[in-house]
C-alpha cells in the first residue's frame, strides 16, 4: 500500500561496538540528514515537493529526478541507497586500501565480513568469528551471501577496517598481533580477546562506554567480568608474561582449525511421517561438530519445500553432516520425524581436487577422485556447475517409518 513503511525483514545481533552516538534505523546504524527525512513516511510536504503534486508546475530541480533527466555535480555527489548498484558499493568498500588486507590477520584480498563490527575479514578468521557465536559476531561473505542496502550503509557508516582496528587494537601492549601463517591457536586466542573480551581498548574508550550507556550498561559489564572470570577492569593485569597464553574455554570450539565451508541447500521433503492429526508441520535441524542451524517450519505439510540456504564452518577432522527432521508443537516437546547422517569428505576432496588441479569439467574431477580411492555413491553424484564444486543428495530418513530428503551441498574452498 503506497506510503506504508515495511521495515527491512534482517535483524541484527545486538552489537557488543561501543556506542559512538549513532542513532538507528530499522536494526541498523544509521545517520540520517536532512535529505533523508524529507524521503520518511509522514514526512511533511514542503515548496519543493509541492511542484509534483497533480496539476502543479514542475520545479527545474524537480525535473532532474526524472526518469531520463540528466543528472547534474551536486545530484551525483549524494550517494544515497539504491542510486548505485548493492555490489559496486561494495565493490568499492572493499577496493579501500585498509580493507584489502584482514582486518585480524593482514592477509589480503578478504572475502568474509562481521556484520556486527564491520570488519572485512579472511576465510581462516571468518572461522574463528563463528566460533564466537552470533551474538558476538555475525559473519557473511562478500560472494556468496546476497547484500542489502542496509547492510553495506552499515559497513560504510562504520568507517571498515581502519575505524575497527583504531577502536579495537587501540592498546595491544607487549601483544604480538597474529599474521596470516600464524597456527590456529594463535588466530582465535586473539580474536576472542580482540573482539569478545574487547581486551585492547583504551582505557577512555572503556570509560565512554561505560558513561554513555549509564549504570544499566556498567552492570551489565561487570555481569560480563564475572562471566569470564577476566573481565576490563583486569585488562592491564593481562598484558604481562603471560600474554600469549591462550585463553582457556570450557568447550574447545574455539580452538577448531576450519578447512572450508559447506553450503547446504535444503530442497524439499517427501513423504515425511504424519504427527499431528493428519499432516505435521516439519522443519530441520543440522549439525556440523559444534555447529547448528535450523530451518524455518513448514505448516500442515508431508511434502515440504524449503529451498533454504544455510551455511556452516567445515572443521577438520571433518565430522558427518548430521540433520534431523522435527515436527513442531505448540503446548508439546517436538516430535521427532527422522535422522540421517552424511558422509562430506569425497565433496571437500573434490573441491580441494578442483581448486589445486587443472580440472575443467565433471568427468575429469570423477576420474580424479577415483584414481585417488574416493568412492561416490552413485545416487549422490558430485558436479562441477558454473566453476562451483556441489553434489546433489537425497537422503532416506533413518528411525522413522517413512520420509526422504532432497538437498544440494556445495564446498567452499578457503581460497574464496
Amino acid at each position: 500500500m503506497e506510503g506504508q513503511h515495511n521495515p527491512p525483514a534482517h535483524q541484527y545481533v545486538d552489537n557488543p561496538k561501543p556506542n559512538h552516538g549513532r542513532r538507528k534505523a530499522g536494526g541498523v546504524p544509521t545517520k540520517m540528514g536532512a535529505s533523508d527525512q524529507a524521503s520518511q513516511p509522514g514526512a511533511k510536504v514542503g515548496t519543493g515537493d509541492q511542484a509534483n503534486q497533480p496539476g502543479s508546475k514542475m520545479a527545474t530541480s524537480d525535473q532532474a529526478n526524472q526518469p531520463g533527466a540528466k543528472m547534474g555535480t551536486s545530484d551525483q555527489a549524494n550517494n544515497q541507497p539504491g542510486s548505485v548498484a548493492t555490489t559496486e558499493r561494495l565493490d568499492r568498500l572493499l577496493s579501500q586500501a585498509a580493507n584489502r588486507c584482514c582486518a585480524d590477520c593482514g592477509a589480503p584480498d578478504p572475502k568474509w565480513v562481521s556484520l556486527t563490527f564491520g570488519a572485512f575479514i579472511c576465510i581462516k578468521c571468518s572461522g574463528a568469528h563463528r566460533s564466537l557465536g552470533v551474538h558476538i559476531s555475525k559473519v557473511v561473505s562478500v560472494k556468496l551471501d546476497e547484500w542489502t542496502d542496509d547492510q553495506v550503509d552499515f559497513l560504510m557508516d562504520s568507517g571498515g577496517n581502519g575505524a575497527v582496528n583504531t577502536t579495537y587494537e587501540a592498546f595491544l601492549g607487549n601483544y604480538t598481533k597474529p599474521r596470516q601463517d600464524c597456527s590456529a591457536d594463535d588466530r582465535n586466542d586473539f580474536i576472542r580477546r580482540k573482539y569478545e573480551f574487547q581486551q585492547f581498548l583504551s582505557n577512555q574508550q572503556q570509560l565512554s562506554c561505560v558513561s554513555q550507556n549509564g549504570k544499566h550498561h556498567y552492570q551489565q559489564q561487570q555481569s560480563s567480568s564475572n562471566r569470564y572470570g577476566l573481565g576490563h577492569a583486569f585488562r592491564n593485569s593481562w598484558r604481562r608474561k603471560e600474554d600469549h597464553k591462550p585463553v582457556k574455554k570450557a568447550v574447545e570450539v574455539g580452538m577448531v582449525e576450519f578447512v572450508g565451508l559447506i553450503k547446504v541447500n535444503i530442497l524439499r521433503g517427501t513423504n515425511l511421517a504424519i504427527r499431528d492429526v493428519m499432516s505435521s508441520d516439519p522443519y530441520v535441524i543440522l549439525n556440523l561438530g559444534h555447529q547448528s542451524m535450523k530451518t524455518k517450519v513448514i505448516k500442515s505439510s508431508l511434502n515440504p519445500v524449503w529451498n533454504e540456504r544455510l551455511l556452516l564452518s567445515i572443521p577438520d577432522p571433518i565430522p558427518p553432516l548430521k540433520l534431523q527432521v522435527y515436527d513442531k508443537d505448540t503446548f508439546t516437546t517436538d516430535d521427532r520425524m527422522g535422522e540421517a547422517e552424511i558422509n562430506i569428505q569425497p565433496l571437500v576432496a573434490a573441491a580441494r581436487a578442483y581448486e589445486t588441479k587443472s580440472v575443467t569439467d565433471t568427468t575429469e574431477l570423477n576420474k580424479l577422485l577415483a584414481k585417488d580411492g574416493i568412492w561416490i555413491p552413485r545416487d549422490s553424484p558430485i558436479s562441477v556447475i558454473d566453476n562451483k564444486v556441489k553434489q546433489e543428495v537425497t537422503v532416506r530418513l533413518q528411525n522413522v517409518e517413512r520420509g526422504h530428503l532432497e538437498m544440494e551441498l556445495e564446498c567452499v574452498p578457503l581460497t574464496q
